[in-house]
C-alpha cells in the first residue's frame, strides 16, 4: 500500500479564503502534500482539477464543496462533497435530501465541523451539525482546526496571541466529537473520519496590527489527513481521483497532527484466520484476531474498544490478541510545546 498525505476543507476567493487554488498548491507543494481537497462554500468550481508541480514533487488539486442553507439563521449542517461533479447546493436546506443526492450522484460527503462552539469575541456563531437523524453520510471531520480555535481561545487578547501563535492552538479533537463518532459506531453506523483544516487564510486587522491569520502553509503543516491506496500518483486524473475518493470512504485512512512530528508510517491493522485488514475494515472474531499498531517514533499509544481504552503503552508498537466483537481504534499522544496533545487518530477496525 501507498501512503498520499491529503489535506482537505480549503478555501479560495471564490468564497471566503484569500488564495487562488494556484496559491493553495503552490502552498501545499511547499509542505510536499500529495492531494488536497478544496471545498468552497456553496459553489462547485469547475475546471481547476489537475496535478501542480514543484521542482520533481507532483500534488493532485481536486475541487469539492462545502455546502450549507444560506438561509438559516444561525447557519448549521455544513456538508463536505466530493466526486458528486454537479452543484447539490439546491438541497441545502434539506441535509437528508442533499446527502441522498451524493450517494446517489456517486460521490462521498463529510459533517463538517459537527461540534463547533461560538466565538463572540469575534462574532462567531455556534455553527454546528444539528439534524443527527440523517443517514447514508461517509463520515465526519473529527478534527478540525478552526473550530478548536473557537475552543481554545476565550477572548480577542487570546485570539490574538493565537494568530501570531497558530501552532498553540491545536490540542486534540473537541471531546463532545469524539464521544458522538464513539456512539456512532457504537450504534452499528459506519462512520469514518477525516481531519480538517477550514483554511481560509483571512487578512485581519486590530488597530496597528494587519496579519494574514493562519496562513495557508501553517494548515498545511498541522492538522493532515494520511490515507492509504493501491499506487501512488498514477498521473491519470480520473483513476488517481477516484482512488483517492475510494481510501477515504473506506475508511483506509488516519488523522495525524504532522506539525507536533511527521506521522507518516502510522499503520493499524488486523490479521485473522483467515484474512488481514486496514484501518475501516471488518473482520470476523471467529477463532482469535491479532490488532497491531505500529507508530513512527516512541509516543504514548492507546487502544480503544468501543469507545473505551483498553491498552495503553509508550512506545513504538502494540499487540492485542481478542476475539471480543467491537469497535477498535487508535489514538496516539505526545508531548509538543510543553503539553501533551493528540498526535495520530486511526479509523476503526470492526470485529464482528
Amino acid at each position: 500500500m501507498q501512503e498520499l498525505i491529503v489535506n482537505l476543507h480549503m478555501h479560495t476567493v471564490y468564497s471566503d479564503g484569500s488564495g487562488t487554488h494556484a496559491d493553495l498548491a503552490q502552498a501545499a507543494l511547499k509542505n510536499n502534500l500529495d492531494v488536497i481537497l478544496v471545498t468552497d462554500h456553496n459553489v462547485w468550481v469547475q475546471g481547476v482539477d489537475r496535478y501542480h508541480r514543484r521542482g520533481k514533487k507532483r500534488l493532485l488539486l481536486i475541487t469539492g464543496e462545502e455546502i450549507h442553507d444560506q438561509a438559516r439563521d444561525p447557519q448549521k449542517n455544513h456538508l463536505l462533497v466530493f466526486g458528486a461533479d454537479r452543484e447539490l447546493s439546491i438541497l441545502a436546506e434539506n441535509p437528508q435530501a442533499l446527502i441522498s443526492a451524493v450517494k446517489q450522484a456517486g460521490g462521498i460527503c463529510f459533517l463538517a465541523h459537527p461540534v463547533d462552539p461560538a466565538l463572540p469575541a469575534f462574532g462567531e456563531t455556534d455553527i454546528s451539525w444539528v439534524d443527527w437523524g440523517v443517514r447514508g453520510f461517509t463520515g465526519i471531520e473529527l478534527w478540525n482546526g478552526f473550530s478548536e480555535l473557537k475552543a481554545v481561545a476565550r477572548g480577542k487578547l487570546d485570539g490574538l496571541f493565537y494568530g501570531f501563535f497558530p501552532e498553540a492552538i491545536a490540542h486534540q479533537p473537541l471531546p463532545e466529537m469524539l464521544r458522538r463518532w464513539d456512539g456512532l459506531q457504537i450504534g452499528g453506523q459506519r462512520v469514518m473520519a477525516v481531519g480538517g483544516s477550514d483554511a481560509h487564510a483571512r487578512r485581519m486587522s486590530m488597530g496597528p496590527i494587519h496579519r494574514t491569520i493562519f496562513p495557508y502553509e501553517f494548515h498545511f503543516s498541522a492538522i493532515n489527513t494520511h490515507i492509504l491506496t493501491p499506487t501512488a500518483l498514477t498521473g491519470d486524473l480520473s483513476h488517481d481521483r477516484q482512488m483517492i475518493f475510494d481510501a477515504l470512504a473506506a475508511g483506509h485512512c488516519f488523522i495525524g497532527y504532522d506539525l507536533a512530528a511527521p506521522t507518516k508510517g502510522f499503520r493499524f491493522s488486523a490479521q485473522g484466520r483467515r484474512s488481514s485488514v486496514l484501518m475501516g475494515d471488518e473482520i470476523n472474531a471467529q477463532d482469535s484476531v491479532t490488532l497491531q499498531v505500529k507508530v513512527p517514533i516512541p509516543a504514548e499509544i492507546r487502544l480503544l474498544k468501543d469507545g473505551n481504552v483498553i491498552r495503553a503503552i509508550h512506545g513504538e508498537a502494540l499487540v492485542l490478541i481478542t476475539g471480543e466483537a467491537g469497535v477498535y481504534r487508535v489514538e496516539v499522544y505526545r508531548r509538543y510545546l510543553g503539553k501533551v496533545r493528540g498526535w495520530i487518530y486511526s479509523n476503526p477496525i470492526f470485529i464482528r
